[in-house]
């Protein structure tokens, strides 16, 4: 549905995307990730024909983004960070508006527009104006005006931004099931989100491309290292020391003081290792209590963390 080819965009001597390729099938949900500055909002815009590439190709649905714009706008379906809106129209006039200014085809305008009201939760404040709105309903108002069309592709940058924990979950489960029948870019910085959405993440760090897979292919094939957290009770914060030591452990990561005489430690392991026997021997051998213990996974934060430090540092 999307071919992205060696992709570049300079602005003067800054190499913002740098050579990048990869493509997205029909029906894919792709979590498109990457720091601040790394390229990412660059490439959107280039998909979205915004911007055109310095060089590179990219084609959508069969169609050159710059020799037939106007077909590849046709079929995208865009909600940027920052929703650009009428303020002072209302909830059901925009999206007729937006409807008739896209001639996209839709042959019944009334029961699409119902339709994404329905889909987007805008049946409370269809009739008010969106300057009256919260940056909630704004935010689902820009997600219907990138769905009325009724596109093949969807390009959704930060689109749960605003909403309360409630509506994330609701929109979560709208972004799953449009993916059942449409090509879906999802923009996120909120890495769970994209884990729990994503079928596919693309992360691309300084203009290039840093990683590519499921999920679960990311965190398994990770340099990240996994961590175990433990609570003793008799310990001072110099007992990391010894932690340090332990085999399988890489670094104690933090250390904190608690409340009776109880202190938290986080462990840093290498890739494969299990140290935990190791810390229940060390809390017997110094007649310590060992309250608690839990091992943590790689996350996908972890997996874009790693990747991305040098951007960090």
């Amino acid at each position: 549905m999307i071919e992205i080819s060696n992709l570049s965009k300079h602005y003067g001597d800054t190499r913002a995307v740098d050579g990048i390729s990869f493509s997205i099938q029909k029906g894919q949900i792709l979590g498109f990730l990457g720091p601040n500055g790394a390229g990412k909002t660059t490439t959107v815009r280039i998909v979205t024909g915004f911007l055109p590439p310095t060089s590179g190709t990219v084609n959508v649905d069969g169609h050159d983004v710059v020799a037939d714009s106007i077909e590849v706008r046709k079929r995208i379906g865009y909600l940027p960070e920052n929703t650009p809106l009428y303020t002072e129209m209302n909830v059901v006039d925009y999206l007729r508006f937006i409807v008739d200014m896209r001639k996209n085809g839709v042959t019944d305008t009334n029961r699409r527009i119902k339709a994404v009201i329905d889909q987007c939760g805008l049946g409370d404040v269809v009739h008010k104006d969106i300057g009256e709105l919260s940056k909630g309903y704004r935010q689902r108002v820009g997600l219907a005006q990138a769905m009325v069309h009724d596109p093949p592709i969807l390009i959704l940058d930060e689109p749960t931004v605003g909403l309360d924990p409630n509506q994330i979950v609701e929109i979560r489960k709208l972004i799953i099931e449009l993916g059942r029948e449409k090509t879906v870019i999802l923009c996120s910085h909120i890495l769970p989100e994209v884990e729990a959405t994503c079928a596919r993440v693309v992360i691309i760090h300084n203009g290039r491309i840093a990683a590519d897979g499921s999920p679960k292919e990311l965190q398994a094939s990770s340099e990240g290292k996994g961590a175990v957290y433990v609570q003793i009770k008799g310990a001072s914060i110099e007992f990391s020391q010894r932690l340090a030591v332990i085999p399988g452990v890489e670094r104690v990561t933090d250390s904190k003081s608690m409340s009776d005489g109880v202190c938290s430690f986080e462990l840093s392991t290498f890739k494969g290792s299990d140290p935990r026997e190791g810390v229940f021997r060390a809390c017997v051998d110094n007649g310590m209590v060992l309250l608690e213990m839990s091992r943590k996974e790689v996350s996908l934060e972890d997996v874009f963390r790693n990747l991305t430090k040098q951007e960090a540092a």
